[in-house]
């Protein structure tokens, strides 16, 4: 059976159960979300711990001076220990630019769609089950 064709079977069986849901999860995702993001997570920094490589991953590597452009040519004179600067935390820079955190959370929120259609296609027999169990809804 297509997925499509599972989606409109699951509609038809589960109804508003599904959409109620469906916009619980996604309400619960954003406000998720927004916390996160207002608390200043580095998300890059996550990506980088799962595995998953970060968009600008380039960037560090045109930013970090070379010898030519340092004057490198100080013929043994000690050189002084240069301070790394400290790492940028993108999610601030995103929430700074994008007009807010709650901006930044629901765009977040629809790039995890993929994620969200199967929590609620699984949470949604358990929670039909429930309501019907204390007669808020017919089955």
């Amino acid at each position: 059976m297509a997925f499509a064709a599972r989606m409109k079977e699951h509609m038809r069986k589960y109804g508003k159960v599904a959409i109620g849901v469906h916009l619980s999860v996604s309400c619960a995702s954003i406000t998720g979300l927004y916390v996160a993001i207002n608390n200043n997570v580095d998300v890059d920094a996550i990506f980088r711990r799962v595995g998953i490589s970060p968009s600008g991953a380039g960037d560090e590597a045109a930013e970090t001076p070379t010898a030519s452009a340092t004057g490198g040519g100080d013929y043994g004179a000690p050189v002084p220990e240069e301070v790394p600067p400290p790492p940028r935390n993108r999610t601030r820079e995103l929430v700074a630019s994008s007009g807010g955190a709650l901006a930044l959370a629901i765009m977040c929120n629809k790039a995890l769609l993929p994620v969200r259609i199967p929590v609620t296609v699984a949470l949604t027999p358990p929670v039909a089950r429930f309501l019907a169990r204390w007669k808020l809804v017919k089955t």
